[in-house]
């Protein structure tokens, strides 16, 4: 008996914890909707139709101040398949369920992927067929367009042991679309390759890790023959005049996807700004930036990162010594691609001018 008593204790105990537990679930859900709503824009629209232009990003900011909370607010429809897919022509409709704000979407004629017979009141078998429109990009493709796909991360040993470019036809020294250039190293023949050049090595100015090797992208050519190890090549498209000693890497199995989310990280980052494309020390607005933090610290395409910009050095007369004042939140940027142990970003809004080494932070 006393043993039925001590089980029904345990069992009267485990479900109080269970149903305390559901209590606390319910009481966050409901504070995370009223804070929700205190992120709302003042003077958002109750309904807006997407027009072609628009990024997700700028319709964000149409109904939240903080663009990165859309995922919460996302109310998703069982009978769009993705609605992150936006097209020209959508509605987005800001509505209260259960008290809590909720985007909801309406596919215009451009998202459709079903044909509706003319006078039928029901969906018919049809073929899938493609939107005329292109869904709308997350944020500014001309932006970071050369980004998406053709550049990318690699180690100097993967480098230097890529073939690389000889010379071209008539021995030319300097290359562009529609040349055939000789390659030292097999390349599989009638498959593309890229043309890559060495571009800068990135190293955690905290740890002094080696983060990897910037592989600018040069041109994509066809691999046309072989020969013992020379190989050539017929350029089908050029970024910059290829060089000799320039490095060849076959091209990568990825697609653009443009149609990510803005997002907040799932846990917390603390990193840095260690480098900006385009040959400027300054970062500005829309702008692409190196930080160093990547998949393994959790980074994801999407995620929204507050830019602080970072405390200048001060001299402390009392204490006789020299001590950095604190950061100040300066700016924003989004993730738009991945690796190992960086990632490539895209700054959204700055208060202020920003240089390297800044500090990125959860927004």
């Amino acid at each position: 008996m006393i043993r039925n008593m001590t089980a029904w204790i345990s069992g009267r105990r485990a479900r109080l914890a269970v149903i305390g537990a559901i209590a606390s679930i319910a009481a966050m859900t409901t504070s995370a909707a009223e804070d929700l709503n205190q992120y709302l824009k003042a003077g958002h629209p109750d309904v807006y139709t997407v027009v072609k232009g628009d990024t997700l990003w700028d319709i964000s900011g149409m109904f939240l101040e903080r663009p990165w909370l859309w995922p919460e607010i996302w109310r998703i429809n069982p009978q769009i398949n993705n609605p992150h897919l936006i097209y020209p022509g959508d509605q987005i409709a800001l509505v209260y369920i259960d008290g809590q704000p909720q985007l909801v979407l309406e596919r215009g004629q451009a998202g459709r992927t079903v044909k509706m017979t003319p006078g039928a009141d029901k969906l018919e078998p049809s073929v899938r067929y493609e939107p005329l429109e292109s869904a709308i990009p997350t944020i500014r493709l001309d932006a970071i367009q050369a980004f998406l796909v053709q550049n990318r991360i690699v180690s100097d040993a993967e480098l230097n042991a890529a073939p690389y470019v000889v010379q071209g036809d008539s021995e030319r020294l300097v290359l562009g679309a529609g040349d055939r250039l000789y390659v030292r190293g097999v390349l599989s023949e009638s498959e593309s390759f890229n043309v890559v050049r060495k571009g800068p090595l990135y190293v955690d100015p905290q740890t002094q890790e080696v983060l990897g090797r910037e592989a600018t992208y040069i041109g994509l050519g066809q691999a046309v023959s072989q020969e013992n190890d020379i190989a050539t090549m017929f350029m089908s498209d050029t970024r910059e005049e290829v060089q000799i000693g320039d490095r060849v890497l076959p091209t990568e199995e990825r697609r653009v996807d443009s149609t990510f989310f803005p997002s907040a990280p799932e846990g917390e980052v603390r990193g840095q700004i260690i480098s900006v494309f385009g040959g400027v020390s300054q970062v500005g607005q829309f702008d692409v930036v190196v930080i160093n933090r990547g998949e393994r610290e959790g980074m994801a395409v999407g995620n929204v990162l507050a830019i602080y910009k970072k405390g200048a050095m001060a001299r402390d007369r009392v204490a006789n010594e020299t001590i950095r004042l604190p950061s100040e939140r300066a700016g924003l940027m989004m993730i738009f691609r991945t690796f190992e142990k960086l990632s490539y970003g895209l700054v959204m809004m700055t208060e202020r001018p920003l240089a390297i080494e800044d500090e990125v932070r959860n927004p």
